[in-house]
């Protein structure tokens, strides 16, 4: 494609994620004695001829004579460098191939391992400038082509001026090297890349940051990847989210702030104004007043299995789309709750008690097994079928009851009304969701159905059980032990205090909202719900939201995908479809499906579009929201 741009391109740090030179040190020095510490000072080296502390000349012998490389290593290094390309310039092969006359690859480095790699993304190997390594007769690396100019200072300079390009030229790189050319007045604008690396004081000298091929593409008018780049999306994780969910998202392009505890209301409210996507846990609640604020809300990532804590009407009125993990921590609650049935049917949290102070209390009395003991669940979902059927393996009885109809599992009885479970049951657990139907579901009208003696666990909703009947049950007596992990209030942070009527009871067990805090669970819900919140973006796949219609979509090849959320009302497909006739453009895919407030419309084009046709998508009636991918 003709253009009268130049695109000059850095290698180390830049292409790739790494400098080539610290891959080939794990590999020439892979077995000598001085590795770590060769290593160490390569690095040195490689970043005083970076900031321009010494010359490049100098940089370049020191590391090859601490590397002491040869020809048999390269192939690994080739292999290794391979699958350390950029994330941003993976995703715009196209970039390459379609400009493939105007771009050029300007190094310091050697082409001995630049050309493998770049060639494949479509870059000429003419437009390839670098130097080039000397070998002895064994297959040694024995010096450089002291005659480029690339081996010295200001080579990237003389390089320029040799090819004196026809036309604008943009300089993409990390390093010193790359600000000279802009510096010398042989190039346009400098783009300081930092996406792998950061150097301030190159940062300092730059037109422009770019934190990813996609923001240079974008400023540019040059996409082909996407439309929008992703480090433009501003990303904010509350409540100490996994840190492999943070990694995940920022090795995807976002911008990703964390934090380490809840927000108050009017704290989201200020924070949320530029936020595209926001990961909470438990505390957070994100009402209809901070979704007010949300202009940019795309996407809300829970990172646990409830959203009672989310307006789901006021995010579905707004198109913000909300994910959750409804199956990732369903084991660690399991293992809790059976693990506290047996403390407590053993009365051991008191005996501990009395230990710690010295009292030797060895008794039977008030100690039981949990074998052939009746388990009454209420509550028949993901945690309490998995509990059903471990408790059924060591020895109990399953009684549940759920609002909705359930197929039992193993030899799990059904009973007709909450009340028939609570009569009958030695240890009653609670799995019920957090629907504001569901406060204070266990007061004294149901303590007061149950056994004496019963044991009670609470792991599901702090509300849904009202503190002041639990309190004076157990000081009867009525209720012999129980464990509590959730409260209607809870502490937004660790450094607030925990306060509650259970502190200092008799056989009571009060933990912290841990059910699902296990480091299984929470990498488990850390790789979950970023792969949704990112397959939303990156393709429009709504497969396991809990307020949007569930579609689950095909990869997008040669094709522009077009978004369209609206109100659930009749006529909106055919209207999207006339817009797109009447512009002449062909659908090659289409995908519809509803639920009863929204419909969710992905279209697939292969034709180019103009603004107007999106100004006129974006403008049919009823329309929520409306996004282009490409």
């Amino acid at each position: 494609m003709k253009l009268n741009k130049y695109f000059v391109i850095d290698f180390d740090s830049t292409f790739t994620k790494v400098e080539a030179f610290d891959v080939l040190a794990d590999i020439s020095l892979k077995d000598h004695p001085e590795k770590e510490e060769r290593k160490k000072q390569i690095h040195e080296i490689t970043n005083m001829g970076m900031n321009g502390s010494i010359s490049f000349r100098e940089s370049l012998e020191k590391r090859l004579n601490l590397l002491a490389p040869s020809q048999s290593h390269l192939p690994a290094l080739v292999s290794e460098l391979k699958g350390k390309v950029s994330e941003s310039f993976k995703r715009n092969k196209d970039f390459f191939q379609t400009y493939a006359d105007n771009i050029y690859i300007i190094s310091n480095g050697f082409r001995e391992f630049i050309e493998p790699i770049v060639t494949e993304f479509g870059i000429k190997a003419e437009n390839i400038l670098a130097n080039e390594f000397r070998f002895g007769s064994d297959g040694k690396v024995i010096g450089f082509d002291t005659d480029n100019p690339l081996s010295a200072n200001n080579g990237k300079v003389e390089q320029l001026k040799k090819l004196s390009l026809p036309g604008d030229v943009y300089v993409i790189g990390d390093g010193y090297t790359d600000y000279e050319i802009k510096h010398a007045g042989l190039a346009n604008k400098f783009y300081a890349f930092t996406e792998n690396v950061e150097r301030e004081n190159i940062i300092d000298k730059a037109d422009h940051i770019t934190p990813s091929l996609d923001e240079f593409l974008y400023l540019n008018k040059l996409n082909t990847a996407i439309s929008y780049p992703k480090n433009r999306i501003n990303v904010l994780l509350l409540e100490n989210v996994h840190p492999v969910a943070v990694a995940l998202l920022k090795a995807e392009g976002f911008n990703v702030e964390s934090y380490h505890a809840a927000m108050t209301e009017e704290e989201l409210i200020q924070k949320i104004k530029n936020v595209s996507v926001l990961g909470i846990r438990s505390k957070t609640q994100v009402t209809a007043k901070v979704l007010e604020h949300a202009n940019r809300l795309m996407v809300i990532g829970a990172f646990c299995i409830g959203t009672n804590q989310i307006d789901l009407k006021a995010a579905t009125a707004k198109g913000v789309a909300v994910f959750n993990a409804p199956f990732s921590n369903t084991r660690s609650v399991v293992e809790l709750a059976v693990a506290e049935m047996i403390m407590l049917m053993r009365n051991i949290v008191d005996k501990s008690a009395k230990m710690h102070q010295g009292v030797w209390d060895k008794s039977a009395k008030g100690s039981f097994e949990i074998r052939g003991k009746k388990l009454g669940l209420i509550g028949y979902g993901n945690i309490g079928t998995q509990l059903s059927v471990i408790a059924e393996a060591i020895g109990m009885k399953v009684l549940y009851y759920d609002a909705e109809e359930k197929l039992s599992l193993g030899n799990a009885v059904q009973c007709k009304s909450m009340d028939e479970v609570l009569k009958q049951a030695d240890v009653v657990s609670l799995h019920v969701d957090g629907r504001a139907s569901n406060a204070n579901l266990i007061s004294s009208r149901e303590f007061g159905l149950m056994k004496r003696g019963v044991i009670f666990i609470n792991l599901s909703r702090g509300h849904v059980v009202d503190i002041q009947a639990l309190r004076e049950n157990i000081l009867s007596g009525k209720v012999a032990g129980c464990a509590i992990d959730v409260f209607p209030y809870e502490p937004v942070s660790n450094d607030e205090e925990f306060q509650s009527e259970l502190r200092g009871l008799p056989n009571t067990i009060i933990t912290p909202h841990i059910g699902g805090s296990t480091l299984e669970a929470q990498e488990n819900i850390g790789n979950f719900v970023p792969s949704k919140i990112m397959d939303y973006i990156n393709t429009g796949s709504t497969s396991n939201s809990v307020n949007f219609p569930n579609i689950t979509l095909p990869k997008l090849e040669n094709a522009h995908r077009l978004i369209h959320l609206h109100h659930n009302v009749p006529g909106i497909l055919a209207k999207i479809n006339k817009v797109l006739a009447d512009n002449g453009i062909n659908i090659v895919g289409q995908y519809l499906k509803t639920n009863e407030t929204i419909g969710y419309v992905i279209t697939d084009i292969n034709k180019e579009y103009n603004k107007d046709v999106i100004k006129q998508l974006r403008s049919i009636e009823n329309t929520i929201k409306f996004r282009v991918l490409y």
